[in-house]
């Protein structure tokens, strides 16, 4: 059993940056692929990014590529997401996953209770 903890939430303007940070517990972090994902009011939950167990290899949807990096300390057991030159689009709820998947797409096993992210214009 995995839980995850995502913090890092607020409410920001259009350019700026925010770092969301989700930490899990457990002492099995490193076995997991991590992902983010994202729900907008109204809309499905959509993929956002993820990360390979030592870090490797990192996964994006096309809207946030070149704006947001996934990364992840493993002695930490924390998975981060920097995301910078904000939209208004980018508001949503945003959670971390974990996945004991070995191919991409991934299927996620554990999820987080998510925190908000707001961009205004």
């Amino acid at each position: 059993q995995v839980q995850l903890v995502e913090s890092g939430g607020g409410l920001v303007q259009a350019g700026e940056s925010l770092r969301l940070s989700c930490a899990a517990s457990g002492h099995t972090f490193s076995t997991y692929v991590m992902g983010w994902f994202r729900q907008a009011p109204g809309k499905e939950r959509e993929f956002v990014a993820a990360i390979g167990r030592i870090g490797a290899n990192r996964y994006y949807a096309d809207s946030v590529k070149g704006r947001f990096t996934i990364f992840r300390d493993n002695a930490k057991n924390t998975v981060y997401l920097q995301m910078n030159s904000l939209k208004p689009e980018d508001t949503a709820v945003y959670y971390c996953a974990a996945s004991r998947s070995y191919s991409y797409p991934f299927d996620y096993n554990y999820w987080g209770q998510g925190t908000q992210v707001t961009v205004s214009s």
